[in-house]
């Protein structure tokens, strides 16, 4: 047994060799008597290697997504069992567990209204309402996943390569959202059936529930082993500009001003930068970018993401943490496929243009990607323009004189 213990490489191929069994329709009883040895000597980091070389040696995100329970629910035990590190209070993986609590208490009683209704065979109206009113409530847990996959994953991308576990857990990020708002369109209607509600909500819970344990007992632990304090103190800084999900919004750290001022400061000079048709200070072209009525995202001839304006009103969360990142990191897996379709089109000059628009709430978004290129027919990368064109839209005839009161 101690070699198993002692040898990581040798722990983690039994433990992969282990999960591909299952995944293939291995008899659970027989291979967890085969692998008991490396079943109780596994770690955290094991499972976050284990799902990554799934991912990358074997299956797809959307196999492995379909099938990582299996796995998990016989790892459940022994991460249990492992010494847990719990974060510093006050940090930004504490702050995430503390949102983590809030959300068990409103999943509980969105649980309570539900037996309540299955024992009653009836949604009643002012069931209906009360359960309406319990998941609008829940939406706000989408900042908790902002700061997940905007934040915390790009910092762990940065520690190592091997992070594909990350590309399963955000497709389960997406599930809460497709799952959610089919809830909302269910309870909307007049009278939902009492069957497709329950269908639906167990999607739901599906999704969440087993992500709350796979944060603390994996993500959170490997998290702390590999990233460092000013790791954690960026990260925290960062997280403020997010916001906080159920959780009264903490006081901000002194540090996290200091970190804001140095990004504020270290990076605007007092040269000017030639624009070739015109010169610039840093501070005016940073006014002038996060002034204009769109978003813009900057990739390079490398896919990497290099900047992102900020303007008051943005369409698409962002987050400084996303610089120096992968742009198809920053994507679903679900969706990467078009961007890449999207870049290799722009690289090898088939395309030069796309646009695609959605409906956001009340407002029209139009999303266009341009191809650039310099003087000698070189790719150097690809900037998003986003912008609300609702209004615009409206528009008709002419105006030609300044009517402000009117517009």
């Amino acid at each position: 047994m101690s070699e198993f213990i002692n040898n990581i490489s040798l722990r983690r191929d039994k433990l992969y060799d282990f999960s591909v069994g299952i995944f293939n329709g291995g008899k659970r009883k027989e291979f967890i008597e085969k692998y008991q040895d490396v079943l109780d000597n596994l770690t955290p980091a094991d499972v976050y290697n284990i799902v990554h070389r799934l991912v990358e040696e074997d299956f797809s995100v959307y196999q492995v997504k379909q099938q990582v329970g299996k796995i998990l629910n016989i790892f459940f035990e022994p991460l249990k069992n492992y010494p847990k590190r719990n974060p510093e209070k006050n940090t930004f993986l504490y702050y995430l567990e503390e949102e983590n609590r809030e959300l068990k208490i409103r999943l509980q009683k969105i649980k309570d209204l539900l037996k309540f209704v299955n024992k009653e065979k009836n949604i009643s109206k002012e069931n209906q309402e009360k359960l309406l009113s319990l998941f609008r409530n829940i939406k706000e847990f989408e900042k908790h996943y902002f700061k997940k996959e905007n934040i915390l994953f790009p910092y762990l991308e940065k520690s190592n390569d091997n992070n594909s576990c990350l590309k399963v857990m955000w497709a389960f990020h997406d599930d809460y959202r497709n799952d959610l708002k089919a809830i909302m369109l269910l309870l909307e209607k007049n009278k939902p059936e009492l069957d497709d509600l329950n269908e639906v909500t167990g999607h739901f819970f599906f999704a969440v529930v087993p992500v709350i344990f796979r944060e603390e007992y994996i993500l959170h632990p490997v998290a702390l082993d590999v990233l460092g304090k000013n790791d954690f103190d960026r990260m925290s800084a960062e997280s403020f500009e997010i916001g906080f999900a159920f959780i009264k919004t903490p006081p901000e750290p002194d540090f996290s001003k200091n970190i804001k001022q140095q990004k504020k400061y270290s990076s605007l000079g007092n040269l000017f930068v030639n624009l070739e048709t015109g010169e610039l200070l840093p501070e005016q072209i940073v006014l002038l970018l996060n002034n204009l009525p769109v978003d813009i995202t900057f990739v390079d001839e490398n896919d990497t993401v290099k900047f992102f304006s900020n303007p008051k009103h943005r369409f698409f969360m962002r987050s400084k943490a996303i610089i120096g990142r992968t742009v198809q990191n920053c994507h679903p897996h679900e969706s990467v496929h078009i961007v890449e379709e999207i870049l290799q089109s722009f690289k090898n000059k088939e395309k030069d243009k796309a646009r695609f628009w959605i409906q956001m709430k009340n407002s029209f978004i139009l999303i266009d990607y341009y191809a650039l290129y310099d003087k000698k027919g070189n790719y150097k990368g690809t900037i998003e323009v986003s912008q609300d064109i609702t209004e615009i839209r409206k528009l008709s005839g002419e105006q030609r004189l300044l009517d402000w009161n009117k517009s």
